[in-house]
């Protein structure tokens, strides 16, 4: 199970950061990041905006997001942060916390806004 927290509106250039709680070890993931779904589309039209590879702690960001989002984790809290700074009005969407684990299905958050306006 997969709980994000963290979202809300926020002005043109401001920053959120994104919490990802998972339950149990986040050791047991290969992969985990956040999508995020733009209004009027559907969640398998979203974008990737980050992920880490677990054990590694090697990341990978869309462009649109490089050099202002950030993933990290924390293992002993089993959760993932998303930070996000110089926040845009393209910004705006739900956010997904995802997990892959070798041999299972991806596991998704239920989803939190990120609204960015004036």
């Amino acid at each position: 199970q997969l709980v994000e927290s963290g979202g809300g509106l926020v002005e043109p250039g401001g920053s959120l950061r994104l919490s990802c709680a998972a339950s149990g070890s986040i050791f047991k993931h290969y992969f985990m990041g956040w999508y995020r779904q733009a209004p009027g589309k559907q969640r398998e039209q979203g974008e990737l905006v980050a992920n880490i590879v677990i054990r590694s702690g090697r990341t990978n960001y869309a462009d649109s997001v490089q050099g202002r989002f950030a993933i990290s984790r924390e293992d002993a809290q089993n959760t993932i942060y998303l930070q996000m700074n110089s926040l845009r009005p393209e910004d705006t969407a739900v956010y997904y916390c995802f997990a892959d684990t070798l041999g299972a299905q991806r596991a998704w958050g239920q989803g939190i806004q990120v609204n960015v306006s004036s």
